[in-house]
Order: structure tokens, then sequence, then C-alpha cells
């Protein structure tokens, strides 16, 4: 699980522009939070807070959150898929964990996220 703080999110993004989430989100995942006015922040928040629960669920030590191996996609039916690239598979490989399943929620000040790994059947 994994708690966003909107009111930070929003700082960050007045004062370092949409180029910082360049560091944390694909081009696609930034696609997905825009709308005619720019950046939905709340849909931004639930994107880090959702890559944030994903990555705890790897049961890492000493490393650090491979944010662009981390994608987090909206399904055409409009929930959240998370696709894991290249050190981040790596990772859950070595986890025994074959893909993550996410949940995002989101309110005027927090955006949540609860991810659950699925194992591998070994």
């Amino acid at each position: 699980m994994d708690i966003v703080s909107v009111t930070r999110v929003r700082r960050l993004l007045d004062e370092h522009g949409e180029e910082f989430f360049t560091r944390m989100l694909v081009p696609s995942e930034l696609a997905d939070c825009r709308t005619s006015t720019g950046l939905d922040v709340l849909s931004l928040c639930g994107r880090i807070a959702a890559k944030e629960a994903a990555f705890k669920t790897l049961r890492v030590r000493n490393r650090f959150l491979p944010w662009l191996d981390i994608v987090v996609q909206r399904a055409d039916g409009g929930w959240p898929l998370v696709d894991l690239r290249g050190s981040a598979g790596r990772m859950a490989a070595a986890s025994g964990i074959s893909q993550i399943t996410v949940s995002i929620s989101h309110d005027v000040d927090y955006a949540v996220a609860v991810a659950a790994p699925i194992l591998t059947e070994r």
C-alpha cells in the first residue's frame, strides 16, 4: 500500500513543471493523466502511489524504485494494469512474482494504491 499527498505533488508540478514527472512516468502514463488543461494531479498521484505499492510487493533490499520499469496503464475497462519491464521484471522473477495487480483510489487530498503480487506457479 502507498499514499501520496496531492499537496506535495501539486507543489512539485508548480515548482518544476511536467518535465519533473518524466523521471517517474513513461509518456503513455503521462498521456493517461492528461486533460485538456494539463496534468490531472489526482491521476498523477494515483500513478505514483501505484508504482510505489507495486515496488513494495517485490520485497527487494538495497534497491531504488525503478520508476520507468513499473508502468501503470489504464485498461480498456478503466482499471489499472501493471506492466513490469527491465529491472522491475527481473526483480519480480527473482521474487517468484509473475505479475502485480493494483487498485487506486483518490480523494481531494490524497491518492492511495494497494498492490498484490501474483506468484508464479511452481
